[in-house]
């Protein structure tokens, strides 16, 4: 009789993990590490002592809710560092790390700042930061990257990149795109000779530039 119970025990179990992890991308995507643990259980449908069953603290839940996305971030760093090209894998990281922080605010916050809950990013913050000094310095001994060029720059890109959190959801990643390839233009050492990257056209008009204020060539306003 146990043996029958236990199953669907640990099936419910599973489909509850399960939930408490969707209601995390969702509820830390959109609302940074500040939203609350009972903020997640609601959005799942379960009861905050099952939450915590399943993830005793915080920390647990974030470093396995964003466990994808650090490997993802592994993963560009190993593939910018092995590129034939130092410009081209400094360009292609910068990209990737632009994308991944546009799919989540709760990400871009782990990665970025000193959360006391997010520190098992420490390391891959650390990882990434050597990654693209070592790619600046090869970038800059090509001649393509701008020689004044420091990591802190990339921070600075960074966090300014945040602040498109507040666009709308289907815009966003097109946003982040065309704000990599405007950071990647301001980057670069010389004018660009190559085509210029696409820069495809935002959707939603509540992020379009406002027509009040423009001048006409005839120098009146709309």
């Amino acid at each position: 009789m146990t043996g029958r119970l236990s199953h669907p025990a640990r099936s419910d179990a599973r489909d509850n993990r399960a939930r408490i992890l969707d209601a995390a991308h969702e509820v830390f995507g959109e609302e940074g590490l500040n939203a609350p643990m009972r903020e997640v259980a609601r959005h799942a449908g379960v009861g905050p002592a099952t939450l915590y069953r399943h993830f005793p603290t915080k920390r647990a839940l974030i470093a396995e809710t964003f466990a994808q996305q650090r490997r993802a971030c592994h993963a560009a760093v190993r593939h910018a560092l092995a590129d034939p090209d130092p410009w081209h894998g400094f360009r292609g990281l910068i990209e990737r790390i632009c994308e991944l922080h546009a799919h989540s605010r709760g990400f871009a916050d782990a990665f970025m700042t000193a959360f006391p809950e997010a520190m098992d990013f420490a390391a891959d913050r650390e990882r990434t930061v050597r990654a693209v000094a070592e790619l600046a310095r090869r970038a800059q001994q090509t001649g393509r990257l701008r020689p004044g060029f420091v990591v802190d720059d990339l921070v600075l890109m960074l966090m300014a990149h945040r602040g498109l959190h507040d666009v709308p959801r289907a815009d966003r990643l097109t946003a982040s795109r065309r704000f990599a390839a405007y950071v990647i233009d301001a980057f670069r050492a010389v004018p660009e000779t190559e085509a210029a990257p696409h820069r495809p056209a935002l959707s939603d008009p509540a992020v379009s530039v406002p027509d009040h204020g423009r001048r006409h060539t005839d120098g009146s306003e709309c």
